[in-house]
């Protein structure tokens, strides 16, 4: 059998080792007497350290340039949260799961372990929907867990195994993940069967309450297929999982989905988003077909899923890249039917856009709860925390001008975002921009011609003298560099989840974007 494929594995492995004799480990420096602070980022860190002064060690468990998405914790980090006096991560589902759980489980008892996209709200932060706008020639098929399962005993620390048990049709389904480096995990894979004996464990998508995902959904020949698949909630990584549905879903591959045996007037999805979701608290499979994925007016749409046929359609063939990351699709050059990922990286998420950092009011409001739990952690540096707050506050403040008037002398026309993730919403909010959507809707094979003609002509029609990458996503982009290229636009640098080597601070990072866009967007017209 080939190795584990669930998420959540890495974390499991990590605890044990903890709990074993690794667990007498030194800590993670001598205790000086300052409080040790842990937080999920670098940004975080940053925020933290501005408030913390010297009274504090503040450490980040993602490093630097890393992605909180797909970010491991290690047994440094679980040392790390072990010894720690307070902990802040975003949460609002930036971080990966994993790390969550590491921190959730390993945090001692009375810790303060504060979520600051959450609390933000309380300290008048603003949010916003996540929105992921993506044209595509096919259905955008995710899977969803819906509700939180509290009624179950369910916490953000718990988990939902979703997993397929069984598959019917002439080839073989694999769906899988790309993430932002190019890393591949293989949720489901009919070719090497279902092992039942096993729990379904290499065939088995682990999420959150209330959160969903996306895949790629691979089909090496045309024809119907049928998915069988189970879902069960595990409260507590001590406790056994507890059956919650089973269900099926069929695809219709190159073929009409109306004849679909068993099916008279089948529900067929074929664009848009969707989900697959287990609902939690009605214990039953059904699929979501999103109208408005993430604007302000979702029009959402709930069916029983043995009644939905997936189209997937011809136009969904694809060459399997020459990457060989990618062989377990089967030999470069073959042709497979594939409905695409649609946005680049591992991604689970809930509804609520979490990169809430991105406008510097919000900022301003982590801040303050920093400010705020230090205090309750360290009553002796009350005044050094205010002290120290206010002053940063301030520099956030004139940090918050100096955006809005950088970014204000680019021509209101020509505020146009063309990046390939969803990181800067509330960028444009807070900042009068646009975000034109993704360019790379399938970060898992080679874009089609009609893709790349649809991204030329997207260039071409908002006139935007340049597009905007994240610096550990620009390995991934190669598309997006040589249609720039070809049309005569810049490619310009953009930080959206990380810092790097030469961005090393929060007010650099955001001085560095408001300055870019200026810079890339603002030749006048007439002169692009």
């Amino acid at each position: 059998m080939s190795p584990p494929r669930t998420v959540g594995i890495a974390v499991s492995i990590v605890l044990a080792m903890a709990a074993s004799g690794c667990a007498s480990a030194s800590p993670a420096g001598p205790d000086d007497g300052r409080v040790r602070v842990v937080t999920t980022t670098g940004i975080l860190a940053d925020l933290a350290q501005h408030v913390a002064g010297d009274r504090a060690e503040v450490i980040s468990l993602v490093p630097e340039g890393g992605d909180p998405h797909s970010y491991e914790p290690s047994l440094r980090d679980v040392r790390d949260i072990v010894y720690a006096d307070v902990a802040f991560s975003n949460y609002l589902m930036l971080e990966e799961q994993n790390l969550i759980k590491a921190l959730d489980t390993n945090l001692p008892g009375g810790v303060p372990n504060i979520s600051l996209a959450e609390e933000a709200v309380k300290y008048a932060a603003e949010i916003i929907p996540l929105v992921e706008d993506v044209s595509l020639d096919t259905i955008w098929l995710g899977l969803r867990v819906k509700g939180d399962g509290a009624d179950l005993g369910a916490t953000r620390s718990s988990d939902i195994l979703l997993s397929a048990t069984g598959m019917e049709g002439p080839g073989d389904l694999i769906a899988y993940l790309t993430g932002s480096f190019g890393d591949v995990d293989v949720y489901f894979d009919s070719s090497d069967g279902f092992d039942a004996a096993g729990g379904y464990r290499d065939d088995t998508v682990i999420l959150p309450p209330d959160a969903h995902t996306h895949l790629s959904w691979a089909f090496t020949q045309p024809g119907i297929y049928t998915l069988d698949l189970q879902a069960k909630l595990q409260v507590a990584p001590d406790q056994q999982p507890l059956d919650i549905a089973t269900g099926q879903v069929a695809f219709a591959v190159g073929v009409d989905p109306y004849t679909v045996p068993g099916t008279s007037d089948p529900t067929v999805l074929n664009g848009g988003h969707s989900d697959i979701t287990i609902d939690l608290d009605e214990a039953g499979f059904e699929a979501l077909l999103d109208h408005e994925h993430g604007s302000a007016d979702v029009h959402q749409e709930f069916f029983p899923l043995d009644d939905v046929v997936v189209e997937v359609p011809n136009k969904a063939l694809h060459e399997i890249p020459g990457d060989p990351a990618y062989r377990f699709l089967g030999r470069a050059g073959e042709a497979i039917y594939q409905l695409p990922q649609a946005v680049l990286g591992k991604h689970v998420h809930g509804e609520i856009d979490p990169h809430l950092w991105q406008n510097v009011r919000n900022a301003m409001s982590y801040t303050e709860i920093i400010r705020d739990t230090l205090i309750e952690v360290d009553p002796a540096g009350a005044a050094a925390y205010t002290k120290n707050a206010a002053a940063y506050l301030r520099e956030l403040s004139a940090l918050d001008t100096e955006v809005r008037d950088t970014i204000a002398e680019v021509p209101r026309s020509q505020r146009t975002l063309v990046t390939t993730h969803d990181a800067f919403g509330y960028l444009a909010q807070a900042y009068d921009l646009d975000i034109s959507g993704f360019v790379t809707p399938n970060p898992a094979v080679e874009p089609s011609l009609a893709e790349r003609k649809r991204l030329t002509e997207t260039i071409r029609n908002l006139h935007v003298p340049a597009v905007f990458l994240e610096p550990n996503l620009a390995a991934r982009s190669s598309t997006l560099i040589e249609v720039a290229k070809d049309q005569g636009v810049e490619v310009c640098t953009i930080y959206g989840d990380a810092f790097s080597e030469t961005v090393t601070t929060y007010i650099d990072m955001m001085r560095f974007n408001a300055r870019s866009i200026r810079d890339c967007l603002g030749t006048p017209e007439g002169e692009q």
